[in-house]
Parts: C-alpha cells; sequence; structure tokens
C-alpha cells in the first residue's frame, strides 16, 4: 500500500516481543543458522522450528562443516529470553528438544553451488518475488505505525528484564493505529497492549503501569486525549508463551517487515542462509528502497525482485513510487541495475550476509534498525543513484 495524498485514513501496524511463541521459534532458527555460519560461513541452512507447552521442535536441512549441538543452542535462545520459571509451563531446563535435521537436497545444491547446474553462476535458491519498501515519514526511513509498534514491544522487554515491573512476563503483543491526513501521520487513535503477568496484579495496576511505564514513553508525542487505549482487554494474560499457544518459525512475516505497508512476496526470513533469496533479495530490495528515498528521488518507494531457482539473474526488476517521483521509474529501475549487485553471489558478498548476524534481526524487525551490521540499512549509494539519473 501507499500513502493516499489528500485522504484521511487509519493504518494500524502490530508488533509482538521475544517471548511470543512465534517469535521464540524465530530466534531458535536464527540462533542455529548463526551457529553455523560462525565456523562455516558457507553453511546451507533451512531451519523450522515449533514450541508448544513443554516442547521444541527442530526441522529442516543443512549442510555445513561444523558441529552444532542444538539442545544446547535452544536452551540458551529460551534462557535469556526469560523463560526460566517451570511454574509457566515451559522453561528452558525442563522442555523437552526433539531434532529432525537432514542434508540439503542435492537437487537444490547444484543450483546454488557455484559451477554446478545449468547456470554456472551462483543461482538462487528458489523462485519467488521479494519486495523492499521505504518512506521519509520517519528518520528510519519506515512506516510510523510499525516502528512504534516495535518500540512498545522492544520497551516491554526492557522494563521486564529490568525489573522495573517484576509482574511483567515474556509473551505479548502491540498494536498502533496511526491517523494520516495528506499522507502524513498525525496522531495515534489507539494503542494497544497485551502484556502476559503474574497472578498477584490486577487489571487497574498493569493498566496504569502500562500507559505510564511503556506507551508514554515511545508514543508520547502521538498521543492526545483523543487516543483509545486497550491494555489487555480480555482482562487477564496469566497463561502465555509456548503453554498459552503454539509457534512455529515464519509466521510474523508483516512483523518482520513494514506493518502492512507496501507488499510481500510471501517468504519468510528466519533459519534461511543466504543463499535462499526470501531472505537477502529482501534485504537487497530494502537496501534499494531505501537509498533511493534517502536520496530524494521519492517520497516512497517499493521495490519488487523475483528470481528462478538455479538462475543468477533476477527474471524481473519493479520500481514503484505511487506517483512521488518526477523521474520515470523505468528510468530509475535502470539506475539501480547500474548501482546495485543484483545477482545472488554479488549481494551477498556485498551486504556481507554470509557471518552469524541473524538472530537479533528476528524480534523489533528486520528493517530501520540502527545496529550497523544490519548493512542493507545503509545508505552509502546516494550519489551514485543521482550520477548515474543525472541530478
Amino acid at each position: 500500500m501507499f500513502h493516499k495524498s489528500g485522504k484521511k485514513y487509519i493504518f494500524t501496524s502490530e508488533s509482538v516481543t521475544e517471548g511470543h511463541p512465534d517469535k521464540i521459534c524465530d530466534q531458535i532458527s536464527d540462533g542455529i543458522l548463526d551457529a553455523a555460519l560462525t565456523d562455516d560461513p558457507k553453511s546451507r541452512v533451512a531451519i523450522e522450528t515449533l514450541v508448544t507447552t513443554g516442547l521444541v521442535v527442530v526441522a529442516g536441512e543443512m549442510t555445513t562443516n561444523t558441529y552444532i549441538d542444538v539442545p544446547k543452542v535452544v536452551r540458551g535462545i529460551i534462557k535469556d529470553i526469560g523463560y526460566t520459571d517451570p511454574t509457566i509451563g515451559f522453561d528452558w531446563e525442563n522442555c523437552a528438544v526433539v531434532t529432525s535435521i537432514d542434508a540439503q537436497s542435492q537437487d537444490i545444491s547444484q543450483g546454488v553451488t557455484e559451477g554446478e547446474g545449468i547456470d554456472k553462476e551462483q543461482g538462487a535458491g528458489d523462485q519467488g518475488m521479494m519486495f523492499g519498501y521505504a518512506t521519509d515519514e520517519t528518520p528510519e526511513l519506515m512506516p510510523l505505525p510499525i516502528i512504534l509498534a516495535h518500540g512498545l514491544t522492544k520497551k516491554l522487554a526492557e522494563v521486564r528484564k529490568s525489573g522495573e515491573l517484576p509482574w511483567l512476563r515474556p509473551d505479548g503483543k502491540a498494536q498502533v493505529s496511526i491517523e494520516y491526513d495528506g499522507g502524513k501521520p498525525k496522531r495515534a487513535t489507539t494503542i494497544v497492549v497485551s502484556t502476559q503477568h503474574t497472578d498477584e496484579v490486577n487489571h487497574d495496576q498493569i493498566e496504569k503501569a502500562v500507559i505510564e511505564k511503556i506507551v508514554k514513553p515511545v508514543c508520547g508525542q502521538w498521543l492526545d486525549d483523543q487516543t483509545k487505549y486497550y491494555i489487555n482487554p480480555t482482562g487477564r494474560f496469566v497463561i502465555g508463551g509456548p503453554h498459552g499457544d503454539s509457534g512455529v518459525t515464519g509466521r510474523k512475516i508483516i512483523v518482520d517487515t513494514y506493518g502492512g505497508h507496501g507488499s510481500h512476496g510471501g517468504g519468510a526470513f528466519s533459519g534461511k542462509d543466504p543463499s535462499k533469496v526470501d531472505r537477502s533479495a529482501s534485504y537487497l530490495a530494502r537496501y534499494i528502497a531505501k537509498n533511493i528515498v534517502a536520496a530524494g528521488i521519492a517520497t516512497q518507494c517499493e521495490v519488487q525482485i523475483a528470481y528462478a531457482i538455479g538462475v543468477a539473474e533476477p527474471v524481473s526488476l519493479l520500481i514503484s513510487t505511487g506517483g512521488t517521483s518526477k523521474i520515470d521509474e523505468e528510468k530509475i529501475a535502470e539506475a539501480v541495475r547500474q548501482v546495485f549487485p543484483l545477482k545472488p553471489a554479488a549481494l551477498i558478498e556485498h551486504l556481507k550476509l554470509r557471518r552469524p548476524i541473524f538472530r537479533k534481526t528476528t524480534c523489533y524487525g528486520h528493517f530501520g534498525r540502527t545496529d550497523a551490521d544490519f548493512t542493507w540499512e545503509k545508505t552509502d549509494k546516494i550519489e551514485e543513484l543521482k550520477k548515474v539519473l543525472g541530478l
């Protein structure tokens, strides 16, 4: 979706905490990926995780030259998240860990290994289309609703781990609705926060503390006396985490990206090494879109890149600016082809994606982050883009 200039509308995005069941799975899958990449940067990894009451199941494919103690990785991550109390139905010491991991299919391997397969260059790890998006409405060049939603869930984790609100437990969600006018964010109409808690705290205490300690510090400038708050709107959230709901890797793809703005090709990120273009080309598409917006070429931009499995050259590249660029979009696409590495091997090398940096991408969004390891967030192609476009 592009912003609608001249119209008033409300747009909503959500985020989830690191203790949400699906996010536990994303962290485990990427934790195993990082363990493989630490000793073998060319590891091929496609790991899926499922969690439920007292149980973690890790399955998938992996070809690597290193040994990974999967249960140790799993338990360490669960402990880090904060599932340390056996009375809540899931904890790092007592959960069962079941694994079923095979080698990568040789048929896929030959398509993504340089010198093998029909295309002798390193080809894409699968077919599919990937999207990237950027908008100038925030300093991060991200949509405001998802930035605020991530801010709320991150703040929930901070005050829980610091002990400031000792009754908080790891599971939780946040949702932010922003009113736009003329394509620009004006105010927060509704804030929703649901957080797991211990049994001894009452709803009024939770509501007051969450608004004062979580919502106001994160969303303060966007709140007014008309903003509605729904804090634990069911009235109780004691049973949570994998004991309350099962979790699966890759089930929070909109939380991971742009909160519903822009398009999504459907591929999840976590547990996949960079030969999987679901992940690496989505990072590249964000890199392209962000540089286009940062260069002032457009105020918002969506990039689509599509690949065929085993083929290095993308089958298509589309630049869409929602009418916010004075330069023809086909010319921008031509410039992008000159400036950015679009083939899998080249983009992986340029973005330095064979490093163990992926577990920290799993929570609070893969985009809009300031960590230097998030190389796809750099705006280092501005001048080159401008030069090619004659600006």
